[in-house]
């Protein structure tokens, strides 16, 4: 795999061989050289990655810079038109759509990912947490690793006098929001600190920027705990806990755990639709879900073809990549919704 240039903390720019070459896209011919501008989830960077330099391999003509900015700075430049698509973790707010400069927009998923509870515990390869006991270890509650309610989810397993040292995102996050929702809802009882791209976390935590920033926290401090995607995590060979799900058993981050989530979701018409706390006995609880956005009626036809092409190719052959950096396709039936509303976009 071409490498890919980073700027920055969190940009990445994957960029295509020159030379004007007439190109078959989905939506029709894409021929004119074409540059797209991108920004958002960090979440789904690792796809967003692989995706541009496939589908960049088959269409010469186009390039594709990706800046993964975290959620909240996609939305924003998707709302201020600086982008020609971007991508997120977590929807707009309703009264926020009415802010968007080129008016109607669509939703396209295509990711599941989990987000995995990472932790540096030095003798505990094996960890279980409750969602109750997770709500109490991020809000301070609890700060010490050998904490009789820790002990609890992990029966036999020796607990190091240790104190918890927290990392989460310093910047908007979908990541956030879709960890915060999940507390919100798997422990209700125990979670006060509401949920959202950003929330008031106690003083004495640690904040990092993106995904890769909480995972660096925690690689590089003893006794940490954070909640990074599972493809970040991997990558910085952290590892993760088991979480009880809502049938109340432990499941680890698996692909298949994360591809259980999705069964039997409920889908909105605009495609919104959230895969957190799954019933399903073999679902891993913390799924997450992602969009990338594009506007119904595209300003040029060059981009706007360039960007449609792109979008079918995310939500069909795309969807073969996922496994190979740690995500799960969308169900089919969501696909084929998907690539229904990619056809809706106006090229002019």
């Amino acid at each position: 795999m071409t490498k890919p240039l980073v700027f920055g903390a969190l940009t990445l720019l994957l960029v295509a061989p020159s030379g004007c070459r007439k190109q078959s896209g989905g939506s029709g011919a894409v021929g004119e050289e074409v540059t797209l501008n991108a920004s958002g989830a960090t979440f789904q960077q690792a796809f967003q990655e692989v995706a541009i330099e496939a589908f960049t391999k088959k269409h010469p003509n186009i390039r594709i810079n990706y800046g993964a900015g975290g959620s909240g700075k996609g939305r924003q430049d998707f709302a201020d038109l600086v982008v020609d698509f971007a991508c997120t973790d977590a929807p707009y707010k309703a009264a926020d759509l009415a802010s968007l400069r080129g008016g109607e927009m669509y939703y396209v998923p295509n990711v599941l990912g989990a987000i995995t509870v990472t932790y540096n515990l030095k003798g505990v390869d094996k960890l279980q947490l409750s969602p109750e006991v997770l709500a109490r270890i991020f809000q301070r509650e609890i700060t010490r690793w050998d904490d009789p309610a820790i002990a609890a989810d992990n029966p036999g397993v020796p607990l190091p006098a240790t104190g918890i040292v927290v990392a989460r995102r310093s910047d908007g996050s979908g990541t956030t929001e879709n960890f915060t929702r999940y507390l919100q809802l798997a422990a209700p009882g125990a979670w006060k600190l509401n949920a959202g791209a950003t929330v008031e976390w106690p003083a004495d935590t640690q904040a990092g920027n993106g995904n890769s920033g909480v995972a660096q926290i925690v690689k590089s401090t003893p006794g940490a705990i954070g909640y990074v995607d599972l493809s970040d995590a991997k990558a910085s060979g952290l590892r993760y806990a088991a979480i009880k799900n809502a049938a109340g058993n432990y499941v680890e981050p698996t692909l298949e755990a994360t591809s259980a989530a999705g069964e039997g979701i409920a889908v909105q018409d605009d495609l919104i639709f959230s895969a957190l706390n799954s019933s399903a006995p073999n679902a891993y609880p913390i799924t997450a879900q992602s969009w990338c956005m594009l506007y119904a009626k595209q300003p040029g036809t060059a981009k706007g073809a360039a960007v449609k092409a792109y979008f079918e190719f995310m939500v069909t052959d795309g969807q073969a990549l996922l496994e190979e950096v740690d995500f799960a396709p969308i169900p089919k039936s969501l696909q084929d919704k998907a690539l229904a509303q990619i056809q809706n976009v106006q090229v002019p």
